[in-house]
């Protein structure tokens, strides 16, 4: 008889309304694989842009029902043949390409950290894409010490991370945000600036001495800012202005994501050296609510599912 699971699936493209719970097929480690029993999964503009219809190049094409979740936190059930260093029983969070917004993923042995105890479900199961994304983008733009750094939507996932790696690197940070969310910029070592008209005179004002570097977490107008604002267009990232990057001259994030990198931001998290806010979780059964939230931009933190 067939292992079955619940996963939140689409069969066609479109919007939050196509996220539906479904009873599929449950994934069966194979050699250097382990199966991880999902207790929390990430959501986040990757996964939005994938229910959309939309695949990286490096993916070939999964088919129908299509699950969506690059990011997952949970307990391991299953190990491949070949795999050393992780046994069933063990607690986990870690990275895919699809796939985790599932009862079971079924992942490389390679793509999974040790999960410190101190460490919620909810916290684990989205730390993923916020770490891993803000410290490769700041590693692409040379960020230093002693230079000024401008984050643009600095109160989301990626920018709360981005805001305390470039702080311990010994970086000036500027973040935007809305006033409802100064504070927590400030909480974590941001100096604050409100959105809108004038931002780049406000931000001016805050950085006499220049901002070196940028990191657009916008769009729009906040891209038009950093191009405004930064003399080495190879200094600005952009998360989201994916199709504009090259004939502007600025850089997306790329490189690898790493096990060793996610677990060593999961320590720090669990020593309290590192703050990474959940702003809600939803139940699985609510994934197209989830969505449908996380497609407003705002608000601190990171959206997850629990399973």
């Amino acid at each position: 008889m067939t292992e079955v699971m619940r996963a939140a699936a689409f069969t066609e493209p479109g919007g939050p309304e196509v996220l539906k719970v479904m009873e599929l097929p449950a994934p069966q480690a194979g050699p250097g694989q382990v199966r991880v029993r999902v207790r929390a999964a990430g959501v986040q503009p990757f996964d939005t842009a994938v229910r959309q219809g939309w695949l990286p190049a490096y993916l070939s094409d999964p088919g129908f029902p299509r699950i969506p979740g690059n990011e997952f936190a949970g307990v391991v059930d299953q190990v491949g043949t070949g795999v050393t260093g992780l046994a069933v029983g063990d607690q986990v969070l870690g990275f895919s390409a699809l796939f985790a917004y599932a009862e079971y993923i079924v992942v490389p042995a390679t793509d999974v950290a040790a999960k410190p105890a101190g460490v919620p479900w909810e916290v684990a199961g989205g730390l993923t894409s916020g770490v891993q994304t803000a410290e490769l983008a700041i590693d692409a733009m040379g960020l230093a010490d002693g230079e000024t750094l401008l984050v643009h939507g600095a109160a989301g996932s990626v920018g709360t991370a981005a805001v305390q790696i470039a702080r311990r690197r010994g970086a000036t940070v500027i973040g935007t945000g809305r006033e409802v969310n100064h504070d927590y910029l400030r909480s974590l070592g941001a100096v604050p600036v409100a959105y809108g008209e004038g931002l780049a005179d406000r931000v001016r004002a805050l950085a006499p001495g220049g901002i070196d570097a940028a990191l657009d977490g916008a769009g729009g107008h906040a891209l038009e800012v950093s191009l405004e604002l930064v003399e080495d267009r190879g200094r600005i990232v952009t998360l989201v202005e994916h199709e504009k990057a090259a004939g502007l001259g600025v850089r997306l994030v790329q490189g690898v994501r790493t096990a060793e990198r996610l677990g060593r931001y999961a320590a720090l998290y669990a020593q309290g050296a590192f703050t990474f806010a959940v702003r809600r979780a939803y139940p699985l059964a609510e994934a197209a609510e989830a969505h449908r939230e996380s497609e407003t931009g705002h608000g601190q933190g990171k959206i997850v599912l629990t399973l």
